[in-house]
This record gives C-alpha cells, sequence and structure tokens, in this order.
C-alpha cells in the first residue's frame, strides 16, 4: 500500500539514507506508485513517500514559500471550503484538488491545523525554523503508522515490513498478538504481529525536538460523547441536511471517480442524495462465479436509474488459477493482518482500477450510522497451537471491556483502525479508496442519536426513500425503502433465510451436513446455495479447486514443524477438509495465513 515512512535520528547518517531507500522498495507494489526520499540531517529526518500517479498527495514534498517548512503526506482531505476560502482571504494561492495547501494550514494555525483536517490520513511535518519533526494520523487512526523505538533513532512506516526490512530483530512474531487474531481476525490495542512494533495511536500528533519526543493527541472523544443529544425528528433533519451538504466533496477529483454498488443501503444512500449527470460516474459490483448475487441485480437496476453505465467484477475461475499469487501479495502488502480467505480484495480492485482511479464506497456506512462493531472474539479449535496462545485468546474479553464505555467511540477509535482498515490496506494498494461516512462532521453528529433510534431500520432507509428512482428497489436483505403490504415483508424473510441458507452451506456448515453434502456431491448443491450474497466461497474452494495449494502449503515439512503447531492436528484438519468429511474452512484459512506471513515477512 502507498504511505510514508522515515527514520528520525542524528547518528549514521549514511546509514540511514541507505536505509530509508531499502524501506521505500518494500512498499513499491505496483508499477503505477511514485516514489522519492527526503533527508536533512540538520534535524535528523530521512523520510520517504509512496502514491498512487495524480493521487491527492502526488506532489511531495510540499514545502512552504520560504522553504522552511516541508510536508509529506499521504491520503486525502475533505477540508470544509470555508478553511480553504479564508487561506486563500490571508493571500495564499493554492490547488484544492491537491496536498500543497495543507503547509499553509499548518503556517496559519500551528498545531490546531490538524483539527481541520477531514478524512483518512498520515503525515510528516518539518519545521526548520523550530528545529522540529511532527509525526501524525488521521483522528481515527484508519491511515496506519508502524513505529520501532531503537536506542538512536525511531524508526516509523505505513507497512511494518519496511521496519523489518532494515531492523531483522524485529522479525518476531508477538504470541499475544498472533492469539487476537486468531479469534477477532486482527490485533486489539497499539500491538502488532511483530514484537517490539508498535502502531501510532489515533489522532497522535507526536513532535521530535532536541533529541526528546512529546507524545500528544490533537483531538480527544469525550469531545463528541458529551454533545447533548437530539429528540428523533430533529436529528433526522439535521442527518439528511448534514449528508446532502457534504457528499460534494467527495465528489471532486481531477481522476475519475467510480462507484462501487451493493444492495444494502450504505452506497444506495450515496446515490439518493446527489445529483449527477447521465454516464459521470461509472459504477461496478463485486459478483459470485455461480450467478448474480443479489449486490449485482439491485446495483445494476440503481445504476440505470441514475443514468450510470454498470459493470460486474467477478471472482471466478481466473481468479482461483492464480490463488497462490493473490493469496501471497495479499498477506505481504498488508503485513498479515488480511488473512487469505480476503485475497480477492486485490484482484477485485486491481479490475476496478481500470474502470477509475478512485472508488467512491459506502464502507463505514454501518459502523458509523448503525454502530455495527466486528470485533466479536470467537473460539479458537483446541489442540491446533501453543498452549500459550488459548492463554491470550481467554484475556480477550477482558482487553476488550476497557474500551466499550461508549459504543460510538468504540467502534470509532478501536473497531475502525483495529479491524476494519486491514481489508482498506489492500484495497488501498490498488486505487485511492473514498468513503463520506468518516468525514468529521457526520461522525460528530451520529453522536447526538439516541441510542433506541440508532437501532431502528429506519434512519437509513429515510436518507432513501426522498429519491423515487432508487427507493423503489428493495435491499439484498429484501428491506422495501417504502412501506407496503404483504409481498415486501415475506421477500425479507426470503433474503433473510438465503442469506443464513448460504452461511450455513458455506463457512457455517455443521460437520454432520458437510459429511452429507461430500456423499452427494455428485448434485451439485453449491450451485444452489451459494452466490446469493457473496462472492467468495472458501469451503468449497478449498475442497476442490483450492485444494492442491493448501495441500502443498500446509502439508510442507517447514509448516508442520512450526514450534506454535501441532502436527498431527494440521494434517488431520487438512485430509478431513479436503476429503469433503469435514468443514475446517477457519482453521485452514488461519493457518494458510499464520505459514505465508513466516514465509514472506519473518523470513524475509
Amino acid at each position: 500500500m502507498p504511505g510514508i515512512t522515515g527514520i528520525i535520528g542524528k547518528t549514521s547518517p549514511e546509514k540511514h539514507k541507505q536505509h530509508i531507500r531499502q524501506m521505500v522498495k518494500c512498499m513499491l507494489h505496483e508499477p503505477f506508485y511514485e516514489s522519492g526520499t527526503l533527508d536533512n540531517e540538520q534535524v535528523g529526518i530521512f523520510a520517504g513517500w509512496i502514491c498512487h500517479k495524480d493521487s491527492f498527495c502526488d506532489c511531495m514534498p510540499v514545502w512552504n514559500e520560504y522553504n522552511n517548512i516541508a510536508l509529506i503526506f499521504f491520503g486525502e482531505n475533505f477540508t470544509d471550503p470555508e478553511v480553504l476560502d479564508q487561506l486563500k482571504s490571508k493571500n495564499h494561492r493554492f490547488d484544492n484538488t491537491n496536498a500543497r495547501y495543507i503547509v499553509r494550514m499548518y503556517e496559519e494555525k500551528g498545531m490546531d491545523f490538524l483539527l481541520d483536517l477531514n478524512g483518512c490520513f498520515c503525515g510528516i511535518l518539518i519545521d526548520l525554523r523550530l528545529n522540529k519533526i511532527i509525526l501524525f494520523n488521521d483522528r481515527y487512526g484508519i491511515q496506519k503508522i508502524f513505529y520501532y523505538e531503537g536506542k538512536n533513532a525511531f524508526y516509523f512506516a505505513s507497512e511494518a515490513k519496511c521496519l523489518l526490512n532494515v531492523r531483522p530483530k524485529l522479525r518476531n512474531l508477538d504470541i499475544q498478538s498472533v492469539a487476537e487474531m486468531l479469534a477477532c481476525n486482527c490485533v486489539l490495542e497499539n500491538r502488532t504481529l511483530y514484537k517490539n512494533v508498535s502502531l501510532l495511536p489515533v489522532a497522535s500528533a507526536w513532535t521530535f525536538e532536541n533529541d526528546t519526543i512529546k507524545k500528544n493527541t490533537y483531538f480527544d472523544p469525550s469531545i463528541w460523547e458529551n454533545q447533548t443529544l437530539l429528540e428523533k425528528n430533529i436529528f433526522y433533519e439535521r442527518l439528511e441536511e448534514t449528508f446532502k451538504r457534504i457528499l460534494p466533496k467527495y465528489l471532486r477529483a481531477n481522476q475519475k471517480i467510480g462507484i462501487s454498488l451493493t444492495g444494502g443501503v450504505d452506497t444506495r444512500m450515496i446515490l439518493a442524495n446527489i445529483d449527477i449527470p447521465k454516464g459521470k460516474y461509472p459504477c461496478y459490483t463485486f459478483g459470485s462465479m455461480y450467478r448474480d448475487n443479489f449486490d449485482v441485480s439491485i446495483s445494476r437496476k440503481v445504476a440505470a436509474a441514475k443514468k450510470q453505465s454498470h459493470e460486474t467484477i467477478v471472482v471466478g475461475h481466473d481468479f482461483l488459477n492464480n490463488f497462490a499469487h493473490w493469496a501471497e501479495k495479499t498477506v505481504y502488502v498488508t503485513d498479515g493482518y488480511l488473512s487469505v480467505n480476503g485475497s480477492s480484495e486485490i484482484y477485485i480492485n486491481k479490475i476496478a482500477r481500470q474502470i477509475a482511479p478512485i472508488r467512491l464506497t459506502g464502507n463505514f456506512g454501518g459502523e458509523v450510522l448503525r454502530s455495527i462493531r466486528h470485533i466479536k472474539p470467537n473460539p479458537v479449535m483446541t489442540n491446533i497451537f501453543h498452549p500459550d496462545i488459548y492463554h491470550y485468546v481467554d484475556n480477550i474479553h477482558c482487553t476488550l471491556k476497557q474500551y466499550e464505555k461508549d459504543p460510538m467511540s468504540f467502534v470509532l477509535f478501536h473497531d475502525s483502525p483495529w479491524h476494519n482498515n486491514n481489508r482498506m490496506v489492500s484495497e488501498q494498494s490498488q486505487l485511492t479508496l473514498r468513503t463520506p461516512y468518516l468525514d468529521n462532521e457526520l461522525t460528530g453528529l451520529m453522536y447526538r442519536l439516541q441510542d433506541d433510534v440508532r437501532k431502528e431500520k429506519q434512519m437509513c432507509l429515510r436518507l432513501i426513500e426522498g429519491n423515487s428512482a432508487v427507493a423503489k428497489f428493495p435491499t439484498d436483505r429484501g428491506l422495501q425503502v417504502r412501506p407496503a403490504l404483504l409481498l415486501p415483508p415475506i421477500k425479507h424473510l426470503i433474503y433473510e433465510f438465503l442469506a443464513k441458507a448460504e452461511y450455513a452451506y458455506d463457512y457455517g456448515m455443521p460437520q454432520w451436513l458437510a459429511r452429507l453434502d461430500h456423499l452427494f456431491g455428485f448434485m451439485h448443491f453449491e450451485k444452489l446455495f451459494l452466490g446469493r450474497h457473496k462472492f467468495n466461497h472458501y469451503r468449497v474452494w478449498y475442497r476442490d479447486e483450492l485444494s492442491d495449494y493448501v495441500k502443498t502449503i500446509l502439508l510442507d515439512n517447514r509448516t508442520l514443524t512450526r514450534p506454535y503447531l501441532n502436527k498431527k492436528t494440521v494434517e488431520n484438519i487438512v485430509k478431513l477438509h479436503t476429503n469433503g468429511n469435514l468443514n475446517f474452512t477457519t482453521e485452514i484459512t488461519q493457518l494458510l495465513s499464520l505459514e505465508l506471513i513466516q514465509r514472506l515477512l519473518i523470513e524475509q
């Protein structure tokens, strides 16, 4: 994924220059990336950047007119127009389609400029006037910064592999983090998968000056938590007005914007509240190899209603035939944070880039508007891993409990940076990802919603019902935006049944049913159940198309002799699943992911 990297320290400048080139090289995953380096021995900064060509941040480094303040920035910023107007009123001249104006914001407001930034980003400010360096990230911590505090230097990067490459002693897995990844599909708090490597906390503004570090934050969630709640109807009016007002900011760019649609409400809300010319924003949806899923069939109609083109990007045989490539690339690019069952993300977003280099999505809509959380510890199958792992799994509930005081803050400042951005890293490796649902004004407003109202589905449907062109179509769960009599409730029940049946046939298939499915395999029940809601079907894939890959990796002696694995259990899991006798989809995903982390990142 593009991003930033650097070393802060005044000793061994030539060594740091060599290391920064190595660190940048670690992040150059695609030919359409731009990159560069900047060093200043006076303040002891050796930095690099990688970005998508012609993106918002493809102008690094940015200097002020006196060449005494430099900025390296990754991400995007959707600052309110009023802030930019204030800058122009003070005779600052800039193009607001790239990041150059951000250094002007710092000149005018000092550290308070961070409060005016609105988006997912990270950056470095080098102030030669004060001989200080400021390392910062967005208030949600979505753009990760990994760091290591060495004896004579501070190392940081958007990808952990940069640190592992130049500091080989860091190439060790943290057993507690592995346990959390197995149970939660993420690492909790500000730890990482790698010993002695940490994550920059949310809303950080760390200042390096005179060989000292001041680890400050620039935003306190209690500012939002302590707002006065609004009565339901007043809140609805405020929400609709705010949503309509912020959306145009996310539709401005020098590059082409595509909209990835689903059959749910979050992308529908976007299209329902914008007026766009015919054919302005190409739309696309990710589909299954078995049939047009509900996402595809509904999105096609919604796009047509808004007079936009629509394409289906299918995860099918081309992906499966090259699965080894996509799995290894996914684990490597995401530093092991996205498991192999997310391997299709780079594949589909690579195709999406050919449609448009910017992708507008409904990501984080459910989290922000409905407080949907993803970190829910699952049991880890016994007798696969070392006993220490199960000890840490048992402590996860206690770890999470201390962060769950405010549900909205948990979702925004813990669930999102620890869990949700793991997929985002793979997506951003291929294109620029945008979502309006992390807009500061919108997220701040959502704290004013009463908890009992937040659970109502009507809030999101209300943002759609005002647009008759897109409101007439049911969602992928059969919800009808506009009230009707008998048919829509029945349709909702049918769609819900199909969703649960698909899960039960795929990931969640009970062991007794797996045997029967194998026995009657000649009837190909997968064609009946799969592909209505999902486009990944790993239980069947591990059993059939990917069985040789699973055996090659997991039955290899390197894998079976890992000190944290039980060899006999691993062999049985592989044999029973690939023979179709039992369902070990989750376990095979975990084992494949761990082994690829070992081979690609630890043993690099």
